[in-house]
């Protein structure tokens, strides 16, 4: 007889609920669970495929060790054997750095790529991480840090309260959102319009998103900075700057007509492609709304000027007082984040603590960019990179110039990756670790509730037994900690989870502020439950966290935090499982001043990286544009390079085609389902051709995430319409300087037409 189970699903940002069907150990179907506290049922194509995804034949179920050139089945215990034997050798001979750490998007979707890191970067000492950071939202963690001194303290878009909503680059139809955890993203951009909101979108493309709006703007790609700058000196200029309650914790508001003089409408309108009037309508629109939030996402992430776009976007949100504000932006409050501490001034938040080796780029939130990492895998000499662990990452397809990169990690001393596939990266690996499927693993979404736009929290345990043979994705980790570390052999996977939970304990106990100030960490540690390491953990987390029981010191969380009805009990482990649709913690609440974590203890509007960044903007005013520009694109049945493998989510609309618009075709020779080679700084890719007015003029798009077409991957489905690699067209020389994020969007290209 079939039975169902719930399931969070893990396949993109919008962590909806599912119920699924289960027939023995096998995922036979998957809809939305109506009753899940946050999602309410939405579940969109990449959830419906969960059955596929979990039963893909490509998926690895046994470890691989390298042997004699080729990677082999091997037993658990032989592949970390190896990598004990490996890797503390290498750090010995060459030390720390000569380890680098890659962590790919899909980490922040598992517990495991959320708990175990951090302790593996421990272990190792190294300062060599790279992560899908660097791709998509690193500025905006910039911006962030320097606002409010913490890159976490994300403000997120109050969806459903808002009376007018600003998106700059982002697409949400299509990617259920990103920083902005909210299934039926799509349901409440309707309904926005349905109780007389309005939605403005910016997009050089007539998205799905776009179609939905009251308004799109179609500017020049990466002049999104240009275009914020000029609303923010509509605002001032006109006097419809109304901060409101925010002037009593903002530095900076004074200066910042100055900072900003130049970029006035008419200066900017030519290089966005926008009239000086469109620019200023929208301006005195959002300042007129009642309530109203500004959205930035990939778009104006990834551009040449992306920290300064992301701080702009916050930047308006304070001039009209939408910051922290119901309608607004909220700061949401995680239950497995950090109970709120006093306000007050904190360590702030500083850039380039560190540099890279080879070209001297400056660390970002820990981490260098990862277009960096192929020269200094290549490069002789000290600290040069020469073993690599990469988890559940793919930079062969996702960072720029792929193929130098593949030719780097082809020279590497030794790698490991924890991946389900033998992938376009994993392919080079010496040992392979294969998690299990998605149905055989817990799910608590410890990134995501971080930038919720509501608060709850939910679990599930695994729906599906583990399969004989197959290690637990956490202790997998836990393995690995212990193997780099020198412990292999000598010590069990729960003794990382012990350390962890000890660690915690000994640091609250010692805590004055504490309600467990002066208790036994080790009877502490004995009450709390779970069937794992991870769920102690997670108990641990929920017992501290912001609405906690803290085993009993403190039963009522703080509701001033922004606790809902719902956690009036306290939360724990045991609470949750008692409740497997999740607990409503209910909306988002002012949190200002807690929040902030600056040197000054106030919000810093004019921190001294971007003032020094302004003049570099104020000179864009002055280039000149290329003839074409390429933009990526997002399909709904794909995230990144993650799911072409699976038959259910390919074809259709989600192909691998560059879009140009009719005119630009008609001038250049270009015809729907002819060839086109496309020409950057990193090469040259051939395409295949769709003339649409999806995009504007002078524009290209080109969707990311494939080239599944190198030797040694096993990946049949997607290996069968490869399609190619955008990120084939950058050599990593294109960066957003404050943080170290690769340019995706908004560089020139050329194109001729083929035969």
């Amino acid at each position: 007889m079939p039975r169902t189970a719930l399931r969070i699903c893990p396949l993109c940002e919008a962590t909806c609920g599912l119920t699924l069907t289960i027939e023995g150990t096998t995922v036979t179907g998957a809809r939305g669970d109506r009753e899940d506290v946050f999602s309410r049922g939405f579940i969109c194509p990449k959830g419906a495929a969960f059955g596929a995804l979990d039963a893909d034949p490509d998926r690895l179920h046994t470890p691989l060790v390298r042997r004699d050139g080729r990677l082999q089945e091997a037993t658990w215990e032989e592949a970390y054997d190896v990598i004990a034997a490996a890797i503390p050798a290498l750090v010995q001979r060459y030390g720390a750095q000569s380890v680098g750490v890659v962590l790919g998007n899909p980490n922040v979707h598992t517990m495991a790529g959320a708990l175990y890191p951090p302790l593996l970067l421990k272990a190792l000492g190294t300062r060599n991480l790279f992560t899908a950071s660097t791709l998509d939202q690193m500025p905006k963690h910039v911006s962030s840090g320097l606002l409010f001194g913490d890159p976490f303290a994300i403000p997120v878009p109050d969806l459903d309260r808002t009376d007018f909503l600003l998106l700059l680059g982002a697409n949400p139809v299509e990617s259920n959102g990103s920083l902005c955890t909210a299934p039926d993203f799509p349901g409440r951009l309707k309904a926005l319009r349905a109780r007389g909101g309005t939605l403005v979108v910016v997009d050089p493309r007539r998205t799905r998103t776009a179609k939905l709006a009251d308004r799109h703007l179609a500017p020049r790609p990466g002049s999104d900075a240009l275009l914020l700058a000029a609303l923010a000196h509509t605002l001032l200029a006109e006097k419809l700057a109304a901060p409101g309650t925010l002037e009593e914790w903002t530095d900076g508001l004074g200066e910042l007509a100055e900072a900003l003089g130049s970029f006035t409408p008419e200066a900017v309108a030519p290089a966005c492609d926008l009239t000086a009037a469109e620019i200023r309508d929208l301006a005195r629109d959002l300042a007129a709304a009642p309530t109203a939030a500004v959205y930035g996402r990939i778009g104006s992430c990834t551009v040449e000027y992306g920290t300064l776009a992301s701080w702009l976007v916050d930047v308006l949100n304070i001039l009209t007082g939408n910051l922290d504000r119901p309608g607004g932006v909220l700061f949401p409050l995680a239950a497995a984040g950090p109970r709120p501490r006093p306000a007050g001034p904190g360590k702030g938040f500083t850039l380039g603590r560190w540099h890279s080796r080879v070209s001297g780029h400056p660390e970002a939130k820990a981490e260098l960019p990862i277009a960096a990492l192929a020269e200094e895998i290549e490069t002789p000499g000290e600290g040069r990179i020469r073993a690599l662990v990469a988890i559940a990452a793919n930079p062969v397809l996702s960072a720029p110039d792929g193929r130098r990169l593949d030719a780097a990690l082809a020279g590497l001393d030794f790698m490991v990756s924890i991946d389900p596939y033998l992938n376009e990266t994993s392919r080079h690996a010496h040992v392979v670790l294969p998690p299990p499927p998605p149905s055989q693993s817990a799910h608590h979404d410890f990134a995501f509730n971080g930038f919720a736009i509501r608060n709850q929290a939910r679990y599930t345990r695994p729906a599906v037994p583990l399969e004989a043979g197959r290690l637990d994705e956490c202790e997998i980790h836990a393995r690995l900690v212990l193997a780099v570390s020198g412990m292999h052999g000598s010590a069990a996977p729960s003794a990382v989870d012990d350390m962890v939970i000890q660690g915690a304990l000994a640091k609250e106990t010692a805590d004055p502020r504490s309600p467990l100030h002066g208790q036994d960490p080790a009877r502490l540690a004995g009450l709390l439950t779970g069937e794992s390491g991870p769920e102690r953990r997670l108990d641990l987390m929920l017992r501290l966290g912001p609405y906690g029981d803290q085993f009993g010191a403190d039963s009522a969380p703080d509701a001033g935090a922004g606790a809902g009805a719902g956690a009036s009990e306290g939360l724990s482990l045991e609470r949750l499982l008692a409740h497997p649709h999740g607990i409503d913690l209910g909306p988002l609440r002012p949190r200002l001043p807690g929040v902030l974590r600056t040197r000054s203890g106030r919000i810093e509007l004019l921190p001294d990286p971007i003032t020094a960044e302004l003049p570099r903007l104020h000179a864009a005013l002055a280039d000149r544009p290329a003839a074409l520009v390429l933009v990526g694109r997002r399909h709904l049945r794909s995230n990144n390079s993650w799911l072409h493998n699976v038959p259910a989510l390919t074809g259709g609309s989600n192909r691998c085609t560059l879009q140009v618009h009719p005119e630009d075709a008609g001038r250049l020779g270009l015809t729907t389902g002819g060839m086109a080679r496309i020409t950057a700084d990193g090469g040259s890719l051939e395409v295949p051709v769709e003339v649409t007015d999806a995009v504007r003029t002078g524009v290209v798009s080109l969707p990311h995430g494939w080239g599944h077409d190198r030797d040694g991957a096993r990946l049949s489905v997607a290996s069968a319409a490869p399609g190619v690699n955008v990120n084939q067209l950058l050599d990593g020389s294109r960066l957003d300087p404050l943080s170290g994020t690769a340019v995706l969007n908004g560089f020139p290209v050329e194109l001729t037409p083929l035969p």
